[in-house]
């Protein structure tokens, strides 16, 4: 059975970085380029039109930065896109908010054509975190030292914590079955218990709730 292919929007003030975006993926039989954005307030208004799997979105762009049309994209639309920001500098503290304001992860603009390729394939498809190792680093230089535990931490399960942290390590659903000795179904009713008590969108906002609550550091 033939899938249809990954449809993506490609968000960046720079003509050449969309352009040489839009070469590599359109190289692949299974991406699309469905549409392109200079400005955050174009990047909304394109994803809402195209209806695209995935958005590669820089985070400095002008009218709307990355961080707000993430905001603005994920609160309008019903069935939203996955959303990878795009940056230079992987310690940026925009990254960070845009990860917190319910971005899948990030990709550096350094990134060679098969991690560019690889990134878009793995969210739009998998249950797993991308690059969990960035997303732990950059989680960790941003959270708090000492963090007001906030309520949603004691209505986790001691089960749910281990999960948490499981996931945080980048493990899929059936990865985390496998580690804990329980069946596939059992790990996504347990992966879903965390999202929704921690509040977050997806495994990275989770996490990064997680560091922001102390829970990787002993907590």
């Amino acid at each position: 059975m033939t899938h249809p292919p990954i449809r993506v929007v490609l968000a960046d003030d720079e003509r050449m970085v969309r352009t040489a975006l839009r070469a590599i993926l359109s190289a692949e039989p299974d991406l699309e380029v469905a549409g392109e954005a200079a400005t955050g307030a174009e990047a909304v208004s394109v994803v809402r039109e195209v209806r695209p799997d995935v958005v590669l979105m820089d985070v400095r762009m002008p009218e709307v930065d990355g961080i707000r049309a993430t905001e603005q994209i994920l609160a309008t639309l019903a069935e939203p896109p996955r959303i990878v920001v795009v940056t230079t500098f992987e310690n940026d503290s925009y990254v960070y908010d845009a990860l917190r304001a319910g971005a899948a992860g990030f990709l550096l603009k350094r990134a060679d054509a098969d991690t560019l390729v690889g990134a878009v394939r793995l969210v739009a498809h998998s249950d797993t975190l991308l690059f969990p190792s960035a997303v732990r680093t950059l989680a960790a230089e941003h959270a708090r030292a000492n963090p007001a535990a906030p309520a949603w931490v004691a209505r986790l399960t001691e089960r749910e914590g281990e999960v948490l942290r499981l996931m945080a390590t980048g493990l899929t659903n059936a990865e985390i079955a496998g580690r804990l000795g329980v069946g596939p179904a059992t790990a996504k009713t347990h992966v879903a218990a965390v999202l929704a008590k921690t509040g977050a969108r997806d495994r990275t906002q989770a996490v990064i709730r997680a560091y922001e609550a102390g829970l990787m550091n002993g907590r």
